[in-house]
Order: C-alpha cells, then structure tokens, then sequence
C-alpha cells in the first residue's frame, strides 16, 4: 500500500521528528511512503479566521498536488489538518468540478492513528516504552474526525507502557490557533486546567495527535519545571525500546 505523507505546517517547521517518527512507524506498518516536497499550509489558519478566498486558494493547491500522486491514501500527523481537507468541499459551492475534486482527495485523506486502526486494521505496531501515557483529545480529532477510541486502543498495546486515562481528556487545551493569540488570558487559563488534570494522572508522557497542542501544553509544562513529556502519537509509537 502506497501513501502520500501530508506533513503540515508545523510539523515540518517546528517538530520534523515527529514526521520521521511517523514514516517510521507507516513503513513497519507495510506501506510505502512518498512525500511530495511542492506541499504547503492546507489553508485552515485563513479558514478558521474567515478568510475563505485565501483558504480556497490553498485548497486549490493542495488538491492539484495531491491529484498526482498514485497514493492510495493520503495520511497526516495532525487531526486538525486533517479535518480542513474534509472540509475543503465547502469552499466551492457554486464550483461543482472542485468541489467533486475536493471531496475525492478527501476521501482519501487520513489521520494518523485513525489510518493504522481504521484502513490497516492494527493496534499493535510493536512499540515499547516504559512507563505512563495519558492521551488528550485534540478539538478537531474529537468533535470533527470522532476519533477517540483509536489512539487509545494503539497506546493500551505499546509494551512495558502503562495507560492512564486522563481527568477531561476531551476538554480544549486552549490553543486554538489564532484564538490562543487574540484571547491569551482566556487561553492560559484553559490551558492551565488541562495542564493540572494532566500532573493528577501521574503520567510520564502526555500524548496528543496535534503538535499544536503539543506546543500549548508542552509550553506550559516547561514553564512550570514539570517533568511531564510532550509527546506526539507517532513519537510513542516508533519507539522500539
């Protein structure tokens, strides 16, 4: 099975080992991976704000790229990113051709954890760690791709690893993408009760499918000396020791 990486904007900036960690993992899972360097944002900054003339701009983008590829999936680290090419099709509502070519690419588009359940149908890609996992649910994951059950059936299989649910694991870390920058107060303040649920479990990792999230919370985490990680789905999984 073939499948194009779609890396996202952060990941490819600011956490580049969480690609490589996820390549890794898709690879001992049986697929081949291909990366197609001409990708860019998929638009969801400009969606969410408003701006949808400037985010059909990058749709259009994203699809004519991915239309090239002989892929059989298309999967990407991220449920946020994942969720705006699922929601590309309504950028065109008076364009039909686009708005076919929309739906198709997102029919084959998939989140990581939700692609190794779902479409390989594994839950154990042979991960060891030693010691406690906690999982947050990412907003769009959660509400918008009804992921949940997924990342948490992969985490429960990873050997020497021990699963701890977590206190409001579906409650918003207050990131947002422009909203943590428009309202920061409200933001830190949201972020802080997820930061304390997260110290209760006495988990050694904290584990989310979004580096957004990842860097809101991991952020804070730093700041307050906790010895908690941050760490990225694809991250636990690649690892073997």
């Amino acid at each position: 099975m073939k499948v194009s990486l779609f890396i996202t904007c952060l990941v490819d900036q600011l956490c580049p080992n969480v690609g490589t960690a996820a390549v890794a993992v898709l690879r001992r899972a049986g697929c081949e991976v291909v990366f197609d360097e001409r990708q860019t944002c998929c638009g969801q900054p400009a969606f969410n704000t408003g701006y949808r003339r400037e985010a059909r701009k990058f749709a259009e983008r994203f699809i004519e790229i991915f239309e090239e590829s002989d892929a059989d999936f298309i999967v990407s680290p991220s449920g946020s990113c994942t969720a705006m090419v699922k929601h590309f099709h309504e950028l065109f509502p008076n364009d039909k051709n686009w708005r076919e070519r929309a739906e198709k690419i997102a029919g084959k588009t998939f989140e990581f954890s939700s692609f190794l359940v779902n479409i390989l149908k594994l839950e154990n890609v042979g991960a060891k760690f030693s010691g406690r996992l906690t999982w947050h649910d990412a907003c769009h994951g959660l509400r918008d791709l009804k992921i949940k059950n997924e990342p948490r059936s992969l985490l429960k299989n990873i050997e020497n690893a021990e699963f701890v649910e977590l206190e409001n694991a579906d409650v918003c870390c207050g990131f947002g993408g422009t909203f943590s920058v428009k309202y920061p107060e409200i933001s830190a303040a949201i972020l802080d009760n997820k930061i304390e649920s997260i110290e209760r479990s006495g988990a050694d990792a904290v584990v989310a499918c979004d580096a957004s999230c990842l860097m809101q919370i991991g952020g804070r985490l730093s700041r307050t000396g906790s010895k908690v990680k941050p760490m990225h789905i694809a991250e636990i999984l690649a690892k073997q020791e």
